[in-house]
């Protein structure tokens, strides 16, 4: 995937969640995965638009 904006208001890039993601050591649930990588990369901390776009790509992600 190109690496696409899918936080607008902070900015946040699908290899910023990328590289939120690999920095832990195991993942455990996309619930507790998202509030680790908004913890580091501040998405969904405007408008909120974006949580369920962010969810996607951690499931994604994390399917790989």
């Amino acid at each position: 995937m190109e690496n696409v904006e899918i936080c607008h208001c902070m900015g946040v890039t699908y290899a910023d969640i990328e590289n939120a993601l690999h920095s832990a050591e195991v993942f455990s649930d996309v619930e507790k995965e998202f509030e680790e990588v908004q913890k580091i990369t501040h998405c969904s901390t405007g408008c909120g638009g974006c949580h369920d776009k962010i969810m996607e790509t951690i499931s994604e992600i994390m399917s790989k």
